[in-house]
């Protein structure tokens, strides 16, 4: 038996060669491996001894050979191809170990000129799995450290690996080297300024199987990622609690979302991935108690996001309510301490984007939505807007106050599931009407949650007043300004509604729907 290492990550490489040449298999590696290896005091052949030719074009072709390639691809169970090997003097090469070099970790840790990044292609690696794979009947495609223990197992105890298993890896291997050509896809793409490509490249890492999907009976894991991404949830460090569910997962991605968008100190508090409760203050405890004003019965039992590392003040303001998890960039010590004693709470921490600039490529700009045999694929929405860019159609402008209240409600209105209504004031959302099919009703509820708060608030539409009817109510309410898109054909209607209960309302002309 004869085995090929050729390995980019070290990881387990030489307590495996070791195993292979204590079970008489005959191995061979490239120059850096076997370089590996023997500062372990593993001693293995040259790849040179197979092809008879150094390493060439600055080490790029080593394995390209076909003294290697006819070993891995010849059939076992065809006479004339083992024939054709034994008048080359040819050996067939049994297992293949590789792991390519990464290459989106490494164009997303710097800004890395292209002629660098497609130095950084690993071509012969790529080759060897895809090679060892194909002809899995007879090869085993070793891709991935975790394997070599099980390997070394069955070659102890069956004397080769089992064609069960070379399957196995065989796609495992497959799959790595499509990820890896996928990542180079993606970034090309990016390069060139093509968002949408002809072949959209999408590869996903498995973090973690989840005890099950949105209901119980639903199978369920959670994948990530590979193109370079800022801080997110798919790497966030659980402090404390259970692994999140499906449905925790979902929601806590909404939590940090929101409260990451704003710049003061924020804190959010989601159910079902809508906002019950956004407030920013000076303090971050104060937005947390007047986030947990805006609908106090609904807040139970939600997922709470803040922009700021959570500290004490704000943990046991936390700690005095129940929740299912909060998610932050950063716990403090004190406030770990006081979560300590509410175990049933998650806490996940965000990492920071460790890299300077935006780098972000592949599907990390797009967003998605699953239909029948296929993907919707969309850019981000984004706010794009500022105090510059508003409209005012009424006859009375907003005050200084009412229009800081209109930006913050307009900048979390566009976080909630149409159809949406937030009232807001001071800071803070007082009533949210959420995933409506009627304006008019979203209007409504939010009405009714902000009670008399709703008076001196602000509202914010996430798309245009079809009828005028939404305003009316609101003016009977006691809101004092309006923001929303406009582009309605009643426009005229709304805006005549507004001016006679002396409203300030004022058009963005843009909307912000999210279904």
């Amino acid at each position: 038996m004869r085995a090929l290492l050729s390995v980019a990550s070290r990881q387990g490489i030489g307590p495996f060669a070791r195993d292979l040449l204590a079970l008489g298999v005959e191995v061979y590696a490239t120059d850096g491996t076997r370089d590996a290896l023997a500062s372990e005091g593993i001693e293995v052949r040259p790849v040179a001894d197979l092809t008879g030719t150094e390493p060439l074009v600055g080490g790029q072709v080593k394995t390209l050979h076909p003294a290697i390639y006819a070993g891995i691809l010849a059939r076992r169970d065809r006479p004339e191809q083992l024939a054709e090997l034994e008048a080359q003097k040819i050996g067939l090469i049994d297992i293949v170990a590789v792991n390519v070099s990464q290459f989106a970790p490494q164009v997303g840790e710097r800004l890395v000129p292209i002629d660098e990044a497609l130095e950084m292609i690993d071509i012969g690696g790529a080759a060897l799995l895809a090679a060892a794979a194909r002809n899995f009947a007879g090869v085993a495609a070793v891709a991935n450290p975790a394997r070599y223990l099980q390997v070394i197992a069955e070659i102890r105890q069956l004397g080769t690996v089992s064609v069960e298993l070379r399957q196995r890896l065989a796609a495992e291997a497959y799959g790595i080297v499509a990820a890896y050509h996928a990542e180079i896809a993606a970034y090309l793409s990016n390069i060139a300024g093509d968002m949408f490509p002809t072949r959209l490249a999408m590869v996903l890492e498995k973090v973690d199987d989840l005890r099950y999907g949105e209901n119980p009976n639903q199978h369920a894991a959670f994948y990530r990622e590979t193109t370079h991404r800022a801080g997110t949830l798919a790497d966030a460090r659980l402090v404390q609690g259970a692994r999140p569910t499906f449905n925790d997962l979902h929601d806590l991605d909404a939590a940090y979302a929101i409260a990451m968008d704003f710049t003061a100190p924020t804190v959010t508090i989601v159910k079902h991935t809508d906002p019950v409760g956004i407030a920013s203050a000076d303090e971050l405890v104060e937005a947390c108690r007047r986030a947990l004003e805006t609908d106090s019965v609904s807040c139970f039992g939600g997922i709470v996001g803040v922009n700021r590392e959570l500290d004490g003040a704000t943990a046991r303001e936390i700690a005095g309510n129940s929740f299912e998890a909060v998610i932050a960039p950063a716990f403090s010590r004190s406030a770990i301490g006081i979560l300590a004693q509410k175990p049933q709470i998650a806490l996940l921490e965000v990492p920071p984007d460790p890299t300077e600039g935006p780098r972000d490529y592949g599907i990390a700009n797009l967003d998605f939505k699953r239909i029948a045999g296929g993907l919707l694929v969309e850019t981000k929405d984004e706010l794009g807007l500022d105090k510059t860019q508003l409209q005012v159609v009424t006859k009375r402008r907003p005050t200084l106050e009412e229009l800081t209240d209109l930006l913050f409600a307009w900048r979390s209105v566009r976080h909630v599931r149409s159809n949406s209504i937030v009232l807001a004031r001071g800071a803070a959302t007082v009533g949210i009407g959420a995933a409506q099919a009627s304006r008019q009703m979203a209007v409504e509820i939010a009405l009714r949650r902000a009670g008399d708060r709703a008076k001196l608030a602000v509202m914010a539409s996430d798309a245009y007043f079809p009828f005028p009817d939404g305003i009316q109510l609101a003016a009977q309410s006691g809101v004092t300004a309006i923001i929303q898109p406009g582009g309605s054909i009643r426009d005229e209607m709304a805006i005549e509604v507004a001016d006679r209960h002396h409203l300030a309302m004022v058009f963005t002309g843009r909307r912000h729907f999210r279904h």
